[in-house]
C-alpha cells in the first residue's frame, strides 16, 4: 500500500467518504421532523413517533451490518453494497418530496398524499438499512489499513475520522435548512424539500464513488467470524446447561457462565464475563439517549414557535447546529481545562462519575427546555374549545360604536378604525348583536358554529349600517415562522388587491380575501389597490414578524398613496430562539461527559477482541432510548409540552440516581492483566504438555 507521511493513502479516501456520508445523513435528518409536519401534514406527536422510529432503526441495523461484514461479506463489500442501498434510499426520499408528482390541479398541495408517504417511508427504511449497516464497518475498515506497529498513526486516523463526522454534521445542518427555505416548484412556489433532500442524495453518491476509487489501495481483511455470535452462543449454552442441571444433586458453580465450560474454552468465558459486567451497566443508559435525540424532534418543533431573527433569519431546524458547534468547542475545553482542574482539586473523577454527572446535565437541559416552553405558551393565542365560538369586532367607521351582544350578554365600545380582541361565547346563548352609532342602530342575527373564530366588520352607509360576518378559518398559529395575511376592502366600491405581485383577488365593499401565507422579513411589502382601468394606488405594509396573522383594511387613497390599517389577528412569535442556547449548552456538556467517556470506559473494561460486542451494545442503548420516546409520546396523556419535558427530566434524574448506585458497586478491572494471566497459564500448560511428551518419549526409548 502506498504511503503518505507514514499514513496509507487509502485512509484519505475513507475519511472523505465518511465526511460525505455524515453530511448526507445529518443534512437529511435535520429536515425530517418539519418535512413530516409541513409537507406530509402529520400532527406533531405522530411526526415525533415516526422520527424516533427511524432513529431507532438506524441504531438497530449496525448489529446486522457487523454480522454481515464479519461472518460473510467482509467489510469492503458490506460498505459498497449497503452504500448503494443508502444512495437509492436518499434518492427515493428526495423524489417523494416533489410536490408536482401528484399536484395535478396546481394548487401547491399534493393530490395523492399516500404516494408521497409511501415513497418517503421506503426511502427512510433504505436509509436506515444503509447508514446503520455501514456504521460499524467504516471506522473498523479504516483501522485495518494500518500495520500493528502503527499505533500512533492509527490513533491520529481516529481523531481525523471523528473530525470528519463532526464537520459533516455541522456543515450539513447549516446548509440543508437554507436550501429548504428556497422557494421552488413549477406551478406553485413552496419550500424546496426536493433540493434539500437531493443534495444529501448526491453527496451519498459522491461518498460511494470516492470509496470505490480507492478500491485497489485497500488492505482487505478476510471475514473472520463474528465474535458477537460466539458470545451469544456461549451465553445461550450456559443458560441451557444451567437449566438442565438445576436439581440439587449437581454442585453449584462460581458463576452461571461457568456452565458453558463443557463446550467453550476458559478464555472466551472469562472475556464474556467481562463484557456482560459492562453490558449490565448499560441497562440505565437508554434514558439519556431518549432525551438527547429529541433535539431533532421536540426541540425543533419548539423552535418553530420562536423568533429566529439573529440579524439574519435562522430556520428552526438550524438550531440543531448549536449542538454540533458546541461539541467541537467543548471536547477540547473539557479534556484540557475542566478535567485537569478537577484532578488538581484531588477529586477522583472516575469515568462512571463523569457519566453520572453527564446524565444530570442532560436532565437539567430538559428543565431549561420546560422553562422556555412555559414562556412560549404564554404567547399562544387561545382558540375556542369544544362548545365555544369566538368573535371579534372591527369598526371601519370614523365614529365610535357600541355593540350589545343579545340576549343581555355584554356590551362593548369600539373606537373608530379599531378592533376588539376575540371574545368567547357559547353559540347557543349568543343569538344576535345590536350595533349602535350616535344616530343609527342595527340588530344583526347570528348563527355561529362551535370551534370557529369569526370577525364582524361594520360601518355606516348613508342611512343604515353595513355589517359583514367573516369566518376566519384559522385554527392554529402559523407554522415555521411564516405569517398569514388577508385584506378587507373599506372602499365603497370593488377593488383588486395585490401585495408584492401576489394576487388577493377582486374584493367587493366590506368583503375579505382568504388568508395567504407570507414570509416574515425585515422590509415592508408593497400593497396595491386598483380599480382598472381608472386608477391604482400603492402603499406599504408593516414589517411582519414571524408566526403572526393580520387583517389589513385598505381604507382610502391620498395622492396615489394607499391608506391601510393593520389589525393583529395572531401576535407574532416573541420568545427569541437564543433562549434555546442554554438547553443546548447543558445537553452538550452532558454529551461530552456521558457519550465520549462511555465508549472509552467500555473499551478499557473489556478485551480488545470484544470491542465490536460493546459497540453493538452501546448502539443498542441509543435505539432503546428512541423507543422510550415513542412510548412516552404515544402513551402520555399530557397536553402541555412543558409537562412532557419535566416528565423526561424527572425520569432521567431517577435513572441517574440508579446508575450512581450501580457505579458505586462497580470494581474496575484491567482486561490486559486477565489476558496475560491466561497466556501465562497457556504457556505453563504447553510446557507441562511438552515435558510430559518428552518423558513419555524417554520412557518409550528405554
Amino acid at each position: 500500500v502506498s504511503a503518505c507521511s507514514g499514513f496509507p493513502v487509502s485512509i484519505f479516501f475513507i475519511i472523505i467518504n465518511e465526511f460525505c456520508e455524515r453530511f448526507s445523513y445529518y443534512g437529511m435528518k435535520a429536515l425530517l421532523t418539519l418535512y413530516l409536519t409541513n409537507f406530509l401534514r402529520w400532527e406533531e406527536n405522530f411526526a415525533t413517533v415516526i422520527y424516533h422510529t427511524f432513529a431507532a432503526l438506524c441504531y438497530l441495523t449496525p448489529i446486522l451490518g457487523a454480522i454481515l461484514a464479519d461472518s460473510w461479506l467482509g467489510k469492503y463489500k458490506t460498505i459498497v453494497y449497503l452504500s448503494i442501498i443508502y444512495a437509492i434510499g436518499q434518492t427515493v426520499l428526495s423524489v417523494g418530496s416533489i410536490n408536482e408528482l401528484t399536484d395535478h390541479n396546481w394548487d401547491g398541495t399534493p393530490d395523492n398524499v399516500s404516494l408521497h408517504i409511501a415513497l418517503s417511508m421506503i426511502g427512510l427504511i433504505l436509509i436506515a438499512l444503509g447508514t446503520g449497516g455501514i456504521k460499524p464497518c467504516v471506522s473498523a475498515f479504516g483501522g485495518d489499513q494500518f500495520e500493528d506497529d502503527q499505533e500512533e498513526q492509527r490513533s491520529i486516523f481516529f481523531s481525523l475520522f471523528y473530525l470528519a463526522i463532526n464537520c459533516g454534521s455541522l456543515i450539513s445542518t447549516i446548509i440543508t435548512p437554507l436550501l429548504k427555505a428556497f422557494e421552488c416548484g413549477i406551478h406553485a412556489k413552496q419550500q424546496c424539500y426536493p433540493l434539500a433532500f437531493g443534495i444529501p442524495a448526491i453527496l451519498m453518491a459522491v461518498s460511494l464513488v470516492v470509496f470505490l476509487i480507492g478500491s485497489k489501495m485497500y488492505k482487505k481483511v478476510k471475514p473472520q467470524g463474528n465474535i458477537m455470535l460466539q458470545v451469544c452462543k456461549c451465553v445461550g449454552f450456559a443458560i441451557k446447561n444451567r437449566f438442565r442441571h438445576r436439581s440439587k444433586e449437581y454442585p453449584k458453580r462460581e458463576h452461571w457462565l461457568d456452565w458453558a465450560s463443557e463446550k467453550y474454552d476458559k478464555q472466551l468465558i472469562a472475556q464474556t464475563k467481562m463484557v456482560l459486567k459492562v453490558l449490565f451497566l448499560y441497562i440505565p443508559l437508554p434514558m439519556f439517549w431518549a432525551l438527547f435525540d429529541q433535539q431533532g424532534s421536540r426541540w425543533t418543533l419548539q423552535a418553530t414557535a420562536m423568533n429566529g431573527d439573529f440579524g439574519i433569519q435562522l430556520q428552526p431546524d438550524q438550531m440543531q447546529t448549536a449542538n454540533a458547534l458546541l461539541i467541537v468547542i467543548m471536547v477540547p475545553v473539557v479534556n484540557s481545562v475542566v478535567y485537569p482542574l478537577i484532578k488538581k482539586c484531588k477529586i477522583n473523577f472516575t469515568p462512571l462519575k463523569k457519566m453520572t454527572v453527564g446524565m444530570f446535565f442532560a436532565s437539567m437541559a430538559f428543565v431549561a427546555a420546560a422553562i422556555v416552553q412555559v414562556q412560549i405558551d404564554k404567547t399562544y393565542p387561545v382558540f375556542p374549545a369544544a362548545g365555544q365560538t369566538q368573535i371579534r369586532l372591527i369598526n371601519l367607521d370614523v365614529l365610535p360604536a357600541t355593540v350589545q351582544f343579545q340576549p343581555q350578554l355584554q356590551s362593548v365600545d369600539v373606537a373608530p378604525n379599531e378592533a376588539t380582541g376575540y371574545m368567547t361565547f357559547e353559540p347557543s346563548k349568543l343569538q344576535s348583536l345590536n350595533i349602535i352609532y350616535s344616530l343609527v342602530n342595527k340588530t344583526e342575527p347570528l348563527e355561529l358554529l362551535e370551534g370557529q373564530r369569526y370577525t364582524l366588520a361594520f360601518k355606516r352607509n348613508l342611512v343604515d349600517i353595513d355589517p359583514n360576518l367573516i369566518l376566519d378559518n384559522v385554527t392554529s398559529k402559523p407554522a415555521d415562522g411564516k405569517n398569514l395575511v388577508r385584506f378587507l376592502n373599506n372602499f365603497p366600491f370593488t377593488v383588486n388587491v395585490t401585495m408584492d405581485y401576489k394576487a388577493f383577488g377582486v374584493l367587493p365593499p366590506l368583503s375579505a380575501s382568504n388568508y395567504s401565507v407570507v414570509e416574515g422579513r425585515k422590509v415592508p411589502y408593497i400593497i396595491q389597490a386598483s380599480w382598472p382601468p381608472y386608477w391604482s394606488c400603492t402603499g406599504l405594509s408593516k414589517k411582519f414578524g414571524y408566526g403572526s396573522a393580520y387583517t389589513i383594511s385598505v381604507d382610502g387613497c391620498t395622492n396615489y398613496t394607499l391608506d391601510v390599517t393593520h389589525f393583529e389577528d395572531i401576535a407574532p412569535n416573541t420568545v427569541h430562539m437564543a433562549w434555546q442556547i442554554p438547553q443546548y449548552f447543558l445537553l452538550t456538556v452532558g454529551e461530552v461527559m456521558f457519550s465520549v467517556t462511555g465508549l472509552e470506559f467500555s473499551y478499557s473494561q473489556a478485551p480488545s477482541n470484544m470491542k465490536s460486542v460493546l459497540q453493538a451494545g452501546w448502539l443498542l442503548t441509543v435505539a432503546v432510548g428512541n423507543i422510550i420516546v415513542i412510548i412516552v409520546a404515544g402513551a402520555s396523556q399530557l397536553d402541555k409540552q412543558w409537562a412532557e419535558y419535566v416528565l423526561f427530566a424527572a425520569l432521567l434524574l431517577v435513572v441517574c440516581i440508579i446508575f450512581a448506585i450501580m457505579a458505586y458497586f462497580y470494581t474496575y478491572i484491567d482486561p490486559n492483566e486477565i489476558e496475560a494471566q491466561f497466556s501465562e497459564e497457556e504457556k505453563k500448560d504447553k510446557k507441562d504438555q511438552d515435558d510430559n511428551e518428552k518423558e513419555a518419549e524417554a520412557d518409550s526409548r528405554m
